[in-house]
């Protein structure tokens, strides 16, 4: 199997990471993992056409609690990066360079 071939991301552009299944997410601790890893998964049982039809309303409710814990948990991650960055100016001088 031949290796993919690499390149520069563009900017603006994210990288692809595979992502993490609903065990490796758990084992890792790394809960927005899990929760999209999940997310997915009730997605596709959704989505089966085989899936029971007495099914389809737990699954579906729960899809879209899931999309919601995602966002909250999504928005919390980004204030808590704002909140840890640095933005201290630090001092200057022409004998730095």
């Amino acid at each position: 199997m031949a290796a993919p071939k690499l390149r520069a991301v563009k900017p603006g552009e994210k990288p692809r990471v595979k992502p993490l299944t609903i065990v490796e997410a758990v084992e890792a601790g790394d809960r927005l993992a899990e929760m999209v890893a999940t997310h997915k998964r009730i997605a596709k049982a959704v989505q089966d056409e085989d899936t029971p039809a007495r099914d389809l309303a737990s699954l579906t409710r729960r899809q879209l609690e899931i999309s919601k814990e995602i966002e909250s948990l999504r928005r919390q991650l980004e204030e808590e990066a704002v909140q840890d960055a640095d933005t201290s100016d630090e001092e200057w001088s022409e004998e730095a360079i």
